[in-house]
């Protein structure tokens, strides 16, 4: 797997570019703005981008999406329960004071639990409700544990959830329920700052507790 972090965008979005060696095939996790340093990177490693991967609707990673479809073609993939929001990036781009068009449409609507091809890649989705109702992660075992967390799982905090869509008990649930279950060693990285692991945060993250029986 060849993989590489870009920090793009007006609010330092994480887009990651996730490749599959054996194959030369790509997905782009969270097109944010900047999408030319993006695609200037996709053509460095010389991959093909099937997927453009959106771990929720929020304007900071889904503002290159159109220019990441119009440049490679990819598919787009994003939880059903975040289709207005993505939809509104229009009126988003209005209320932060800056224009946004409407986006591509969605090429596929995930409901977690599927399991995504990206070349010989098995990428899990995992549905974290809290941050945004559609909210995702999309974790890979294989070849080595990796979980790309969006805005729900931070170093050493969480994602707000003070914002239209937003719940603290439903992020509380998905961190204990569906990231903190994960292996110790899976890297993680979120939406925004720097890496972290599972381990660390289990022990460590002040805002979420990892409680485990016995």
């Amino acid at each position: 797997m060849e993989l590489r972090t870009l920090t793009v965008g007006p609010v330092a979005c994480k887009c990651s570019i996730v490749a599959c060696s054996a194959t030369g095939l790509a997905a782009i996790v969270d097109p944010g703005g900047h999408p030319e340093q993006v695609l200037a990177a996709v053509a460095e490693m010389g991959v093909t981008v099937k997927l453009v991967l959106l771990t929720h609707a929020h304007f900071d990673h889904i503002l290159g999406t159109s220019k990441m479809v119009a440049a490679t073609g990819a598919e787009v993939l994003l939880h059903a329960a975040d289709q207005a929001l993505y939809e509104n990036l229009p009126a988003q781009g209005r209320a932060f004071g800056f224009f946004a068009p409407p986006p591509p449409p969605v090429t596929r609507w995930l409901g977690g639990g599927e399991t995504l091809a990206v070349g010989e890649l098995a990428v899990q989705v995992l549905h974290t409700p809290g941050h945004t109702p559609g909210s995702v992660g999309f974790y890979l075992s294989s070849p080595s544990p990796l979980l790309l967390a969006g805005d729900t799982l931070f170093a050493d905090s969480v994602g707000r959830t003070d914002l239209p869509g937003g719940s603290l008990a439903d992020i509380e649930r998905s961190i204990r329920e569906k990231l903190y279950v994960l292996p110790g060693d899976t890297r993680v990285i979120p939406g925004h700052g720097p890496p972290t692991s599972i381990a660390h945060e289990r022990e460590q993250n002040p805002f979420v507790r990892a409680h485990f029986a016995g």
